[in-house]
Order: C-alpha cells, then structure tokens, then sequence
C-alpha cells in the first residue's frame, strides 16, 4: 500500500491508494449519487445491511442500478431493512425497482404522506403496490430499530422530534443558540422526515433526511438533543433551510457529508455555515455543486464533478471502526483519506 500525504492545513490525513482487499471489521457505508436525492446503504461487519432512501424512479432504472453497484460491491444480496425517510419522490422513487433485486426483510416508514402532489402521491402508490401485502414499522421518537451489528436510535418521525435525553446522549445547553435565528415554519414531508443516530462501538453516524427548519433547530436548541457524531449527513442536500450553525455546533461533526446534485442542494449559505463551522476536519460532496456562488471544497472530496453524459455517478464509501477512527474513500478516484480517533 502506497502513502501519499496531503498538502494544506485543512487535510488532517493521509491520502491512501487503496490496493487492498476489504477489511471485515469496518461498517461500511455507501452514499450512492442519486443527483440531489437520497440512498445510503450501511453494511455490518456481520454482512447485515441497513438501506436509507431510495433515490428516484425513472431515468432508465439510474438510481436503483446504482444502489445494487454498491450492493454488489460490498456482496449484499438481500435487504435487512429499508427505511424510507419520508414519501418525496427523490427518496422513495426507487424503492419498487430496488425491491425487485434486493428482497426486504423489514421496512420503516411515516405509514402515509401527508402531500397531495401528484409527484409525491405516485411514489408513495408505486412504494406501496410494490410492498403489497407486508407490514411497515411506523417509529417515534426515541424508538430504536434492530439492525445486527449496529445500533439505530429514531430522532425524528411523522413531524415529532426527540423532547429528552436518549440513553446515548444527556441534557445539554447549547451555547450556541444565544445567536440562533428564528427558523421558517415549513409544511409538508420534509419535517416529517424519519431521523436516525448510528452507533457502532465509539464511532457515531448522523442521518436526518431531509429535516429542515424549525424541527431541525428543535433538537439543539435550546438543548443538545443531537449530540457528537463524527460523520454527519448534511439535511436537506445542503439547502438553505438547514444551514443553522447551531445545529452544526451541537453535532461537532468530524467530517461532513452532502449528498448534492449538480444544482440540487449544495445551497451557498450551507457552504458558509459548514466553512465557519469550528472543529470540522472535512466536508466531502457527491457532486461539485454549479450553484451560482457555492464555495465548492477541493476536487480530491467530490465524488463527481461532472454533469450530464459525463457524469459516472461514483460513490463515497466511508469505513468506520468501532474504535471511532473511519477513512472515506472517493470512488471516482480511488483515493482513500483515513480520520484517526
């Protein structure tokens, strides 16, 4: 194996050229590019396996032909459980083409959506006729989901959110909320977004779907209901209805994730709130964001920089180790850059 080490102050590691074969001890996740939608596939050490969204329907059969490259990539054959964090199409989408390859032992969902938008309403009958006949887990808040391996807590769900203390976290002023500004009361699916901590030994993965506004300020403010995570999905693909730096300062990130298209998500304000940010090590993105004024982070953390006929829809793969170290491998490069407890 090949070292190469990086240069600049904001590169905390090494670069590694990986050229050897998967280690069996890491949880592995995958955040596929569904451009500007949602799909993350986490693997068990033990091969159990936990899917987030689904990505869209159509595009010639994208999205779901991705998610089963990662699948295959990691030897998944069948699905523990699907969890849908909420009913729009970007992240439901996919699910029946998705379930035809990949068999559902258990899936979690809001039950129904609340949106009558034909868009969202033909996802959620696709999702349903393809689910036909098999019972759906409906979580709230502070539920904990059984996947082997890990441990999954609900932080948000239907529109509610965590009002105490889990047994992962404790009762903590947040500071920060001293400068929080008054959040947009937003409707619809969004907020009903289904929100998870992940646990696997000291490492902590944090994945709020598409939680925006006020429901997202809600669980930092005017206590830290989050906590530390050293991986954290972005909300809402970096959209400006989540750029809330009180949120980022009671999750402490290491490293950050958005999981943006090319003109989806990857909002300018979220590039400010997530560069002013303190003790953030990383921000890595799906795609390079062609938004007017995103201060896009350096190529070697974008996974596609391209858009359109030229766009190969790599992945970002992250390894966790139970001891909380991860390293993050780009795959439109193959370059892995490793975060040491």
């Amino acid at each position: 194996m090949k070292r190469v080490f990086a240069a600049g102050a904001s590169i905390l590691a090494a670069i590694l050229i990986m050229t050897g074969a998967h280690a069996a001890s890491t949880l592995d996740i995958y955040f596929i590019d569904v451009e500007g939608g949602q799909s993350t596939l986490l693997v068990t050490p033990t091969g159990h396996s936990l899917l987030i969204d689904t990505g869209f329907e159509g595009f010639g059969e994208r999205d779901p032909n991705r998610i089963l490259a990662a699948a295959h990539n990691r030897n998944v054959t069948r699905l523990d459980t699907l969890l849908i964090t909420h009913f729009h199409a970007d992240h439901v989408g996919g699910a029946p083409q998705v379930m035809k390859r990949l068999p559902v032992a258990t899936f979690v969902d809001d039950g129904q959506p609340i949106e009558n938008s034909e868009a969202t309403q033909t996802a959620f009958s696709a999702y349903m006729s393809a689910r036909s006949g098999r019972e759906s887990r409906v979580p709230r808040p502070g539920d904990r989901l059984r996947v082997k391996g890990i441990d999954v807590e609900v932080l948000s769900a239907g529109g509610a959110v965590l009002r105490r203390p889990t047994q992962q976290t404790r009762a903590v002023r947040n500071p920060a909320c001293a400068t929080l500004e008054k959040q947009p009361e937003i409707e619809g699916e969004n907020p009903r977004s289904i929100g998870v901590r992940i646990t696997f030994g000291s490492f902590v993965f944090l994945d709020l779907g598409d939680l925006p506004g006020t429901n997202l300020a809600a669980l930092a403010c005017p206590d830290n209901l989050l906590g530390h995570a050293d991986l954290y999905l972005v909300p809402h693909h970096g959209n400006k209805d989540t750029a809330i730096p009180a949120v980022l300062a009671a999750v402490s990130p290491r490293v950050a994730i958005l999981n943006n298209g090319a003109t989806k998500g990857g909002d300018p304000a979220s590039f400010t709130t997530l560069r002013e940010a303190s003790g953030l090590e990383a921000v890595w993105q799906l795609h390079r964001s062609l938004n007017q004024d995103a201060a896009n982070y350096p190529d070697e953390f974008i996974a596609n920089l391209e858009d359109g006929d030229s766009d190969m829809g790599s992945w970002l793969k992250v390894s966790a180790e139970a001891s909380g170290a991860f390293s993050i491998t780009n795959g439109r490069s193959g370059q892995t850059i490793r975060y040491s407890k």
